[in-house]
């Protein structure tokens, strides 16, 4: 959460949809099996096909979904894709962390545990034992989240320019063009808690009688477990993946430069919170780390003089001693808005991703993407109306309190360049990639070794490539 990561509008044409060996009961573990296909240097077995053909029934049937194709062919297709991709990995050498394959793996296994009982019960049913379900499935992530990061790969590199954008909504057909929702455009003034500095005394505190406790032996993990408010990393002990330094932002990055494996940190303030953090591994310039991130926590008589003095500066708006706009300005904390009148964007969110491209900003916001504090107030305000003051979180989930102005309501509309541009250039840049990679499957698959069986040679396959 606190580390930077760049956006990609990928459409990937094939899901993982749970290939792992805790989706076939014990008894489908023994059909006959034969290779039904082969594509380069590898081979495709029929159990397989049955066990993704199984696993794509059972998603759509929980979906309410329905599907034309044969579930047999859906799979097959699916997995010489994935096997092909796979391959290409490994020869770009494009690597999945270890971590994550591993923390899918346990996530997995932990699952079959809790229903079945216990490790000796789930080794009793597929009559292996545990470290070799762990091999079979640490092999199965690992293709499937291989092949996927290739596909994301290839389409990463394919761009739109304004032109391709331009032609693009010209040659849809009238019933092509996207129906745009509902969206909102609103001002804000937001107020971090006055107390601010108290809180942050407190945060600080409590981080250092943890790092006391780390030091003198206690587990940095399990303590990362009980009390980061990390979501993305707590679960796992307060570890995520290699990472470039610059991927972290620039404080926590100056921090991990100057640890030594196994090193803790002093205490690190960035825009998220207070950090300790341990270095656990160094690969060339990709950093693997530990952390515990609190955040300042609010009592409510802290919270209340902050709704006072909200309150107060509402109160001057109303009575017309100032504008909503002139309040922005003066009052507010939020450098994003305050100077635009308070008119919210996504300014920040396109920071936070690492893809702060003045074309993707927007003052637009379909409902489902307002903060769902902003939009309980919103929806039941008129055009031009102020809200009473209320607690709200920021995108890096600080509290705050805020007063919102409901500015336009733009009902759902046909697209257009000049009002949806970003919406009809990300059609756009999806139909570019896709016809793209179709051209880069069909070069590979041209030269490559490919049989399928012929109970296949029937299929439907999206991918004509597969056909040949």
């Amino acid at each position: 959460m606190f580390r930077r990561s760049g956006v990609l509008i990928v459409f990937l044409v094939i899901m993982t949809l749970g290939v792992g060996i805790f989706n076939l009961s014990a008894q489908e573990k023994f059909i006959a099996d034969k290779i039904v296909a082969v594509i380069g240097n590898s081979s495709i077995m029929y159990s397989e096909v049955d066990m993704m053909a199984k696993n794509i029934q059972n998603e759509y049937r929980a979906a309410g979904y329905t599907s034309d194709r044969n579930p047999y062919c859906e799979a097959l297709e699916s997995l010489l894709l994935q096997r092909l991709l796979y391959n290409q990995a490994q020869i770009d050498s494009l690597d999945v962390p270890l971590n994550q394959i591993q923390l899918q793996v346990e996530q997995m296994i932990q699952q079959e545990v809790e229903r079945v009982g216990s490790i000796s019960a789930v080794e009793a049913l597929y009559h292996k034992p545990i470290f070799n379900i762990r091999e079979e499935l640490s092999a199965q992530y690992k293709e499937s989240e291989s092949a996927a990061a290739m596909q994301r790969d290839i389409k990463s590199k394919i761009t739109v320019t304004n032109n391709e954008v331009e032609r693009f909504y010209k040659e849809l057909p009238k019933d092509k063009i996207p129906i745009i929702p509902e969206q909102y455009v609103y001002a804000h003034i937001v107020k971090l808690p006055l107390s601010a500095e108290e809180a942050k005394f407190r945060t600080r505190t409590r981080l250092l009688e943890l790092r006391e406790r780390i030091i003198n032996g206690a587990n940095f993990a399990a303590l990362a477990r009980l009390y980061s408010q990390d979501p993305g990393s707590s679960r796992n002990g307060g570890e995520m993946d290699f990472a470039v330094k610059e991927a972290f932002v620039p404080a926590f990055a100056d921090a991990l430069s100057k640890l030594k494996v196994n090193q803790v940190s002093e205490i690190v303030e960035t825009e998220y919170g207070f950090h300790i953090i341990q270095l656990l591994e160094v690969r060339g310039n990709e950093y693997r780390v530990r952390h515990i991130l609190l955040k300042p926590e609010y009592t409510d008589e802290e919270l209340e003089s902050t709704f006072n003095m909200v309150d107060t500066v509402l109160n001057r708006i109303n009575s017309g001693d100032i504008t909503f706009e002139e309040a922005a300005a003066l009052y507010s904390d939020d450098k994003y808005s305050k100077y635009n009148g308070g008119i919210v964007s996504n300014q920040e969110y396109l920071e936070q991703q690492g893809t702060p491209y003045a074309s993707l900003t927007s003052t637009r916001f379909y409902k489902e993407a307002v903060n769902e504090n902003d939009y309980a107030v919103l929806k039941d305000l008129k055009i031009g109306e102020i809200s009473k003051p209320f607690r709200s979180e920021d995108l890096k989930a600080n509290s705050i309190v805020k007063v919102v102005k409901l500015v336009e309501i733009i009902p759902a509309h046909p697209a257009t360049l000049k009002d949806d541009f970003n919406s009809i250039e990300e059609l756009a840049l999806q139909d570019k990639q896709e016809k793209e990679f179709l051209k880069w499957l069909d070069e590979k698959v041209a030269g490559m070794y490919l049989r399928i069986d012929d109970d296949f040679k029937n299929c439907d396959f999206k991918y004509k490539s597969f056909l040949k």
